[in-house]
């Protein structure tokens, strides 16, 4: 027994003398401190965070490296072979291929060229570059298997843009922020527009001056992180200095005089206490109508609409775009967010980000003309939108609006602990996204008559409908867990617990009873309701690396919806670097799921579309 007490005493100073403690101070080139620099160990989640004097304290591995990581500014690789590592950091900008990349791999984090799949990397500064006011159209110019599209003419669609990566919709692409799950929006996008059929989270709602850095993984990554990663992953990492901020404001016109836009960004920060830090940024915008209608052939207006050639003739000679407005809508936001965290001791860290936004969309639906809703079907209508003279009529037509009002909240609270070597990660986050509708300018032509025989539309029919709106909040834990077991093996393990709530908010009766409000009905009792389900999930990620150029990685998980069932799922990849690093060839297969959202599930919407009254005379048009 004393013998096996001796060992395990040497075993245990081994252990201890392996390990060793290292500080240092890190300033910019002209010797200023900065405060919330990223110190990582290489190859594990060990890491910590220069304090307001620029100091720093880690425990690392005989034989470790340090990374050192700050936004704007280059990437610095030091061997930890000193108990007293000093480190000047010069402000290049850009993004530094060896810097620490965190998407993709759920064991160790490592670095862009050492990772087992390819991260595009988009620093503020390449964002910034674009001259775009929103997040969605900067990541257009910059990602090309990226695309977002503004459509005109597209009822609730011109809330919210829909986007695309490698060609699939945008709820096949999973967003996070910091590493956690933003919510999806609340629009199914049911037009003829980019992403028919399915739904995404708003990342136009995102300050682009308060994102640091995007890493974005263009592959499959369900077993990684969930039925929803099927087409890739885009991680919004945020600001966290705590020294400086910024002041930005942008202004531009199109070439044709409109679209007016108009916007101011603040971004700063502060330390909070001894080792904390508070990142924020607030953004308020304003965008005017962009019209582009162009010129309507009065034949395809005559034959569409089964109107006499000289009354079309006649109107449009008035009117050569048909008094359409069709282009970009007048969007007014205001978007507010958060970044925090602090040192509580030596193992944990606390961090928390929030976010709201408010968006305000104004558009329009086709223009009414007189030879397509005609005071001789409806001699009512000069009552609403002429001037009341049944004998001298002024009625032109009418054009519906579509307005719309978005609320979206986010916001996460978690703590990181490092003990034993092993590197825990719990959070819970919590997300939202309500849009209501209001349609003006338009009437309810139905047919309907009361007890006395009045009609109850019609002549009498409101102009100013409340068509409801949808709703959607998530709320989601994650319990991550990491260690670098040896120097070539390490591993990752975790689970996600998500609940979600889909609502479809039903509209006031003049909005949907009979064929409701002309151009955007509302939604119908039987077609509104709540509904909910949950899932989890749990993973684990294995990391070897078989040589100094050779990793292999693989990754399984399973999870349980409780409205759709479960799935199993897997994916292995690889990375193979050689001639001295020149070339890296990287590789992967996987399997996938798709668990439809709630909003594909239960939405329900009775859309009536233009039809030519030549081929359908008793067709009702919106």
């Amino acid at each position: 027994m004393r013998k096996i007490a001796i060992l395990f005493f040497l075993f245990n100073s081994v252990l201890l003398f392996a390990q060793k403690q290292v500080s240092g101070v890190v300033k910019d080139n002209s010797g200023n401190p900065l405060p919330g620099v990223n110190i990582l160990e290489k190859g594990t989640n060990n890491g910590v965070s220069t304090d307001v004097d620029g100091s720093y304290k880690i425990t690392v591995k005989e034989g470790a490296s340090l990374i050192f990581t700050y936004i704007g500014y280059d990437t610095v690789i030091r061997l930890a072979n000193s108990p007293q590592i000093d480190v000047s950091l010069s402000a290049e900008g850009g993004q530094n291929l060896d810097e620490v990349v965190v998407t993709g791999s759920r064991a160790a984090v490592r670095s862009n060229t050492t990772s087992a799949l390819p991260i595009d990397v988009l620093s503020s500064k390449d964002l910034t570059s674009t001259g775009q006011a929103t997040f969605d159209k900067a990541l257009q110019y910059k990602i090309p298997s990226f695309n977002t599209v503004q459509t005109p003419v597209n009822d609730a669609t011109s809330l919210l843009d829909p986007y695309e990566i490698r060609n699939m919709g945008p709820s096949r692409t999973l967003i996070l922020i910091n590493g956690k799950r933003k919510n999806l929006s609340s629009l199914l996008y049911v037009q003829t527009s980019p992403g028919r059929g399915e739904t995404g989270a708003d990342i136009s709602a995102i300050p682009t001056d308060a994102i640091e850095r995007v890493e974005i993984l263009r592959d499959g990554a369900s077993a990684q992180y969930g039925s929803d990663a099927i087409a890739g992953v885009m991680n919004i990492i945020l600001k966290k200095n705590n020294n400086d901020g910024s002041l930005t404001v942008r202004s531009g016109i199109t070439s044709e005089g409109d679209g007016e836009m108009l916007g101011v960004s603040l971004n700063n920060g502060t330390t909070v206490g001894e080792k904390g830090f508070l990142n924020y940024t607030i953004d308020f915008s304003k965008v005017n109508l962009a019209n582009r209608p162009g010129t309507v052939d009065a034949e395809g207006e005559a034959g569409d609409f089964g109107a006499d050639i000289a009354d079309v003739q006649s109107f449009l000679a008035r009117h050569p775009d048909a008094r359409n407005i069709n282009g970009s809508p007048e969007t007014a936001a205001a978007k507010f967010l958060i970044n925090g965290g602090n040192q509580i001791s030596e193992t944990t860290n606390l961090y928390y980000n929030a976010a709201y936004v408010y968006k305000k969309v104004n558009s329009f639906a086709n223009f009414r003309t007189p030879y397509w809703r005609p005071l001789a079907d409806d001699p009512y209508l000069n009552n609403f939108f002429g001037n009341g003279d049944a004998a001298n009529p002024s009625y032109d037509g009418y054009g519906p609006t579509f307005e719309g009002d978005l609320n979206d909240y986010n916001g996460t609270l978690g703590f990181k602990t490092t003990k034993n070597g092993w590197n825990t990660d719990a959070s819970v986050t919590v997300g939202g996204n309500k849009q209501i509708y209001i349609v003006n300018n338009s009437v309810n032509r139905s047919d309907i008559v009361d007890a006395d025989g009045n009609n109850v539309y019609r002549e009498n029919s409101p102009i100013s409908f409340k068509p409801g709106g949808t709703s959607f909040s998530h709320v989601v834990g994650n319990i991550d867990v990491s260690k670098l077991v040896t120097d070539k093996i390490s591993i990752g393990f975790g689970t996600e617990f998500r609940s979600e709530n889909f609502t479809v908010i039903e509209g006031d009766k003049a909005s949907w009873d009979g064929t409701g409000a002309d151009s955007f009905a509302g939604n119908r009792p039987e077609n509104s309701g709540k509904w909910n389900r949950y899932n989890v999930g749990v993973y684990l990620d294995l990391a070897f690396d078989i040589t100094k150029d050779f990793l292999i990685n693989g990754t399984v998980r399973h999870e349980e919806y409780s409205d759709f069932g479960g799935a199993t799922v897997w994916k292995a990849s690889t990375r193979y670097k050689f001639l001295d690093d020149k070339i890296t060839l990287r590789g992967s297969v996987s399997t996938g799921f798709r668990a439809p959202t709630l909003h594909q599930i239960y939405t329900q919407k009775i859309t009536i579309l233009i039809r030519s009254r030549t081929r359908y005379p008793n067709q009702r048009y919106h």
